[in-house]
């Protein structure tokens, strides 16, 4: 029985936009390779706990205002 696989879904890209950080600007200051944003961003690998702290805090955000298990709401609603 095909059950999916473990998704965390993130708000990275919003926050990235909305403050004008590119992807390699993001992954210097978080020491990991910018194709590492790319794949966090899509949801295709999920951080480690440090890593999912470390972006909160490079954002200054609650580490659930960038992750969550269940989709986020799009905004308005």
């Amino acid at each position: 029985m095909g059950e999916q696989p473990d998704v965390v879904h993130n708000r990275i890209a919003m926050l990235r936009a909305e403050r004008g950080i590119s992807r390699r600007e993001l992954s210097d200051a978080l020491g990991v390779h910018y194709q590492t944003v790319g794949y966090l961003e899509r949801g295709e690998y999920s951080p480690s706990l440090y890593l999912a702290l470390r972006i909160a805090e490079y954002f200054g955000v609650a580490v659930e205002v960038v992750f969550s298990t269940t989709p986020f709401k799009r905004l308005g609603e």
